[in-house]
């Protein structure tokens, strides 16, 4: 490209270059390296994504962004934020008899911002790990329970996660246990979705859209959590691409473009 025609061009497609390229696996580097909770939910899914993503700096194309359910959670917090500061239980913990109540902390508003998250730095691989909850609750025992608000608009009342494609959901929830728990705090077992079911049989919109709003209980096993970065780790710094996994649409989609 002719740079003294198109030099916005070339200042741009630099700039991008650089932005793509930050953040990215270095196996010569002492720093810690940041892996958000969504990345080692990719790794997961499928290590070639993965070591593409971390290590490459081509990531899969990006989804679009929930307004609608960003809304939701944004409105949920405020909602608990007002027992938060009363020292009360909300009515929905009332409901299902949970020993629970929102529970104020220092360091709420950081563990729950995308960008910081609550942190632990993994000695084993120097991962960085970090992931940013919903809400944290507390029981009589001192135990925190962590909280996260689900979004959706289905015709059947939700009262379980018994969906293959819910089990993502499951391990967002066992990594912020971890995270917890290697920060040195007790963290119940049992932590809970908010689940809020927009409904379709109203007979006209009227310019609002109610919910139904459960409160499903889930005992996580942070179990696998540690074992997971120990291979992510000889993941990214293996000098080889590994296989895809065979369930991956996103690998199955460019292997059917090259074969033709």
């Amino acid at each position: 490209m002719n740079q003294k025609l198109f030099p916005h061009i070339i200042i741009m497609s630099e700039y991008y270059n650089s932005q793509r390229l930050r953040g990215l696996y270095d196996p010569k580097s002492d720093d810690p390296f940041k892996l958000s909770r969504s990345k080692i939910d990719l790794f997961l899914e499928c290590p070639r994504c993965f070591y593409y993503d971390r290590k490459l700096g081509v990531g899969r194309p990006p989804g679009f962004p929930f307004a609608l359910n960003s809304a939701v959670d944004h409105l949920l917090k405020l909602e608990f934020d007002i027992h938060r500061a009363n020292g009360t239980k909300h009515p929905l913990i009332e409901k299902y008899g949970v020993d629970a109540r929102p529970v104020a902390h220092d360091d709420l508003d950081k563990w729950r911002h995308n960008f910081t998250g609550i942190q632990y730095l993994h000695p084993v691989t120097n991962f960085l790990v970090f992931g940013a909850i919903d809400d944290l609750w507390q029981n009589s025992k001192g135990e925190y329970i962590v909280v996260d608000y689900k979004s959706t608009s289905k015709d059947e009342k939700i009262t379980e996660l018994n969906k293959d494609w819910q089990d993502g959901y499951k391990r967002q929830m066992e990594v912020y246990q971890w995270l917890l728990r290697q920060n040195g705090y007790k963290v119940s077992d049992t932590g809970y979705f908010v689940y809020c079911n927009g409904k379709k049989d109203r007979k006209a919109f009227d310019g609002k859209l109610e919910f139904d709003v459960t409160l499903i209980p889930y005992k996580g096993d942070d179990s696998w959590v540690g074992k997971t970065l120990v291979k992510a780790h000889k993941c990214l710094n293996s000098g080889k691409i590994p296989e895809a996994n065979p369930d991956c649409d996103y690998c199955s989609y460019i292997k059917a473009i090259n074969s033709k």
